[in-house]
């Protein structure tokens, strides 16, 4: 049986990490070995962060594959990882651009009992742990093979920039809320709470809030707690015809020291290093189901692209100060930096104004127990309902005289 599985990307205390802040994840090899059990094998695979992974089967020889996105390997010594007799060799390295793999080969038909990954909140350390019994040969190679995963055989383009027909105020403006992450990725996890379903039950809220308002209509890129990849959700929004998209999350840091709310809009590079580390947490999230969105190769549809976001970026940007101003009319808490820029994947889409909202931070006790706070997250609701309507007015207003 092939598996894929996801091992949640967490930000370890200060002290623990290298300098950069995208550094990638190392091998742990306290915590990293291969060993014989009573049915068949056991690795334990410890990694100083979460990546994405996926466990599965080969045959011909039989061999056990692990796939990372990704892994920096130095420091790892395969000789003192296996310590199996059912096992011939451990190898490691990198696979494919952004891929890291392992590969045990194996002396016998050894299949997938379980696969999985139990993280320390403390250091944002991930332990990785694969059992393997004994089965016979025909049934190892009925189950052995690589799962599907969407872009893992092709090379995928960027998303197609469509000119849209920007709204005047004669239309009802359709709002795309994503709430963030969700199924196997439960995103940011502090005291029993974790992001996606806090998230969910926002986008919910705020769904209703702009309902009742009139001249909305709203969607969800998830309506229940499952997994969406990031370029899904843009496909969504752009399948349905989206005016704007809104991108709600509640990150952590285990320095607990940030609070507030803040609103992204996208860059190439980041406004800050803070910034650049979020978003490469929140981007590799959408690898767990293995696609990433990518640059257009095509140089004509890079140009095309270029040229909606000279209309769209400016209308995001404004997007983003009408949320910001809206949220601080609530008297609710702003970050000390409120608007930033990151290369956030969800606000890639060309010809729609996006903007990603943290709306606080679970390490943050305030910022918790207001995410908990039924009367918080009303007024959190309606500051982003005033801030729609007010640049709905602008945009249409802008609009307008664009056709003159």
């Amino acid at each position: 049986m092939a598996l894929i599985i996801g091992a949640l990307v967490q930000i370890a205390p200060v002290a623990a990490q290298d300098s950069s802040f995208g550094a990638l994840a190392r091998v742990d090899m306290v915590q990293t070995r291969l060993d014989d059990t009573r049915d068949g094998l056991r690795l334990g695979l410890g990694l100083t962060q979460g990546v994405p992974f996926r466990v599965f089967t080969l045959d011909g020889p039989p061999r056990l594959v692990l796939d990372f996105r990704e892994v920096d390997w130095r420091g790892a010594d395969a000789g003192m990882i296996d310590w199996a007799e059912r096992a011939r060799a451990v190898r490691m390295g990198a696979f494919r651009p952004g891929w890291s793999r392992m590969v045990v080969d194996l002396a016998g038909p050894y299949a997938v009992e379980s696969a999985n990954a139990t993280t320390d909140h403390e250091t944002g350390g991930v332990l990785i742990e694969v059992e393997l019994t004994e089965i016979d040969a025909e049934a190892f190679a009925a189950r052995a093979g690589a799962p599907p995963l969407p872009g893992w055989e092709d090379v995928q383009g960027g998303l197609p920039a469509v000119k849209r027909a920007r709204q005047a105020g004669e239309e009802r403006l359709l709002v795309v809320l994503d709430p963030g992450h969700g199924g196997i990725d439960p995103g940011a996890e502090r005291e029993g709470h974790n992001e996606k379903n806090l998230m969910l039950r926002f986008a919910r809220e705020l769904r209703e809030v702009l309902l009742r308002a009139g001249g909305f209509d709203v969607a969800l890129t998830r309506e229940n707690d499952e997994f969406v990849s990031l370029e899904r959700r843009v496909a969504i929004a752009q399948q349905l015809g989206a005016d704007v998209f809104i991108s709600l999350h509640a990150d952590a840091l285990s320095e607990g020291r940030a609070h507030g709310a803040t609103v992204y809009t996208l860059a190439d590079s980041a406004s800050d290093e803070a910034s650049a580390a979020l978003a490469e947490r929140h981007n590799r999230a959408g690898i767990l189901a293995g696609v990433d969105l990518t640059k257009a190769d095509d140089i004509v549809a890079g140009v095309l692209i270029d040229l909606a976001r000279q209309e769209t970026g400016p209308r995001a940007d404004r997007l983003a100060r009408a949320i910001r101003l809206g949220i601080e009319e609530q008297g609710l808490p702003l970050h000390s930096r409120p608007l930033r820029e990151a290369g956030f994947s969800v606000l890639k889409s060309a010809d729609i104004p996006s903007v990603l909202v943290e709306l606080g931070f679970l390490s943050s006790q305030k910022d918790r127990d207001n995410l908990l706070d039924d009367a918080w997250r009303a007024r959190m609701a309606n500051g982003i309902r005033d801030a729609l309507i007010a640049w709905r007015m602008a945009d249409a207003a802008a609009a307008r005289l664009v056709r003159q």
